[in-house]
C-alpha cells in the first residue's frame, strides 16, 4: 500500500521515496512507490503531474490500495528518487476544491440543495446540484460563501474513529464503509479523499460563471481563487470594451443595450415598411402573366423575398429577385399560383454553385457565380 503523503500535508512540493515496481503500460512505463506527494485522479479532481528523477509524471492513478504512476521513461526497481510536484497546478486545485466545498455547503445550508456531480475542469469547475435555484438565491449563496472565505479559518482534514463518525453529520453523494477521511471548510462538513487548502482565506474568491437548468437541478460552472479573479477581470474589461462603444459606463450597460435593442426594433419596422413599398411598385410595374426576373439592389434576404412575393401576388406569374448579397448573388424565388419552384431553385444552384432551398412556393439562397446577365438569361429559360 502507498503511503499517501497528500492526505496528510497537501502543501508537501518535493519528496523522496523508494521505487517498489516500474513495468511497461500504454502511453509509458507504470512506476509504484512506497510513498508520493502526487494525487491521483478522483473525486472530481484532476491527478498531480510533475517529476520523478529524470522522468516526467504523465498520470496518477488508484486502485484504493497502490498508486501508479504513468511515466514518459523507466526508473530503477529499488532506487530512491526525488518527487517534483507541479506546484501551480496543484495550487489551482486546491483553491477550486476547496472554494467548492465551501459553495457546496452554503448552498446545502441555505436551500437544502444536494452536490450530485463535481470536476475540476477548464477553464471552470462544474458543479451540479439537485434542485433548481433562481438567480437571487445563486448570487445570496455566492455571496455568504465569500464572507466564509474572508474569515479566513482554517480547514480541517481528518479521519475520525468509528464511534466518533457515527455520531458526526457530513455531507457524502454515497453511503460510505470503513474509514472515511472529512474535509471541514467555511461552515461545511464532507467526506472526501482531496486535497485542501489551510484556511479558507486561501481561496481568495468564489464566483459563480454561469447557471443553466440540467436534469432535476442545475449546472454551475464556477471559478476559484486566481481562476476566479482572471474571470472577473476579463469580464470587466469586456464590460469596459462593450461600455465605450455605446458610450456608457460599466453599471449603465443594461440600460444602453435596451435602448439600442429599441432603437433597432424600429428601424425594422421602419425598414419593413419601406421593401414593403418598394415591393408594391414593382409589382406595379411587372407584366402580368408573365414570368420575370428583377435586380432589387440594396435590397436584404427579407426584401428579396417580399418583392417576389409581391410580383407573383399581383401577376400571377413566377418572379425571381436578384441583389448583391450571400456567396456573390442573393436570390429569392416566388412560384405562380398552384406552382413549384423547388427543381428552378436546384437547377439554379447547380448552374451557379449556390446553396439554398426552401418549399414549393418560395425558395431563397445565394450563388456563388455572379454573372448577373448569365443568371437572368438562364432564368428566363426555367422560369
Amino acid at each position: 500500500m502507498t503511503e499517501k503523503l497528500y492526505e496528510t500535508d497537501s502543501y508537501v512540493q518535493v519528496f523522496t521515496a523508494t521505487v517498489l515496481a516500474c513495468t511497461e503500460a500504454s502511453g509509458g512505463y507504470a512506476v509504484v512507490l512506497d510513498r508520493t506527494a502526487f494525487f491521483p485522479e478522483g473525486g472530481g479532481q484532476p491527478c498531480d503531474t510533475g517529476r520523478l528523477a529524470g522522468a516526467r509524471v504523465l498520470a496518477v492513478h488508484t486502485d484504493g490500495e497502490t498508486i501508479t504512476h504513468t511515466t514518459d521513461a523507466p526508473l530503477p526497481v529499488g532506487a530512491t528518487v526525488e518527487g517534483v510536484i507541479d506546484w501551480p497546478a496543484r495550487l489551482d486545485a486546491m483553491q477550486q476544491h476547496t472554494g467548492e466545498h465551501i459553495l457546496s455547503g452554503t448552498l446545502h445550508r441555505l436551500y437544502g440543495a444536494e452536490n450530485v456531480g463535481f470536476h475540476i475542469g477548464s477553464p471552470y469547475v462544474r458543479m451540479d446540484i439537485s434542485i433548481p435555484l433562481t438567480a437571487e438565491q445563486l448570487a445570496a449563496a455566492e455571496a455568504a460563501a465569500n464572507a466564509a472565505v474572508r474569515a479566513d479559518t482554517p480547514v480541517h482534514c481528518y479521519v475520525p474513529d468509528t464511534e466518533t463518525l457515527a455520531a458526526t453529520e457530513y455531507r457524502s453523494k454515497k453511503e460510505l464503509e470503513g474509514p472515511v477521511r472529512l474535509v471541514e471548510a467555511g461552515g461545511d462538513r464532507c467526506a472526501c479523499c482531496g486535497t485542501h487548502l489551510a484556511r479558507t482565506g486561501e481561496v481568495g474568491l468564489i464566483k459563480i460563471i454561469s447557471a443553466q437548468h440540467y436534469k432535476s437541478g442545475m449546472r454551475l460552472a464556477v471559478a476559484c481563487g486566481q481562476r476566479a479573479c482572471e474571470a472577473v477581470a476579463a469580464a470587466w474589461t469586456d464590460a469596459e470594451s462593450t461600455g465605450r462603444l455605446v458610450s456608457a459606463p460599466v453599471g449603465s450597460l443594461t440600460d444602453a443595450v435596451t435602448r439600442l435593442q429599441n432603437g433597432e426594433a424600429q428601424l425594422k419596422q421602419r425598414l419593413a415598411a419601406l421593401q414593403n413599398a418598394l415591393a408594391a411598385a414593382y409589382a406595379t410595374a411587372a407584366e402580368p402573366g408573365k414570368p420575370c426576373t428583377v435586380w432589387a439592389e440594396g435590397a436584404d434576404g427579407d426584401g428579396l423575398r417580399r418583392i417576389a412575393m409581391a410580383i407573383t401576388a399581383e401577376t400571377g406569374a413566377a418572379c425571381c429577385a436578384l441583389a448583391p448579397g450571400g456567396q456573390g448573388l442573393a436570390y429569392a424565388l416566388a412560384a405562380a399560383p398552384g406552382g413549384d419552384v423547388r427543381a428552378a431553385c436546384k437547377a439554379l444552384n447547380e448552374a451557379f454553385a449556390g446553396h439554398g432551398g426552401g418549399k414549393p412556393a418560395f425558395c431563397q439562397g445565394s450563388l456563388a457565380d455572379a454573372d448577373e446577365a448569365r443568371v437572368r438569361t438562364f432564368l428566363t429559360e426555367i422560369l
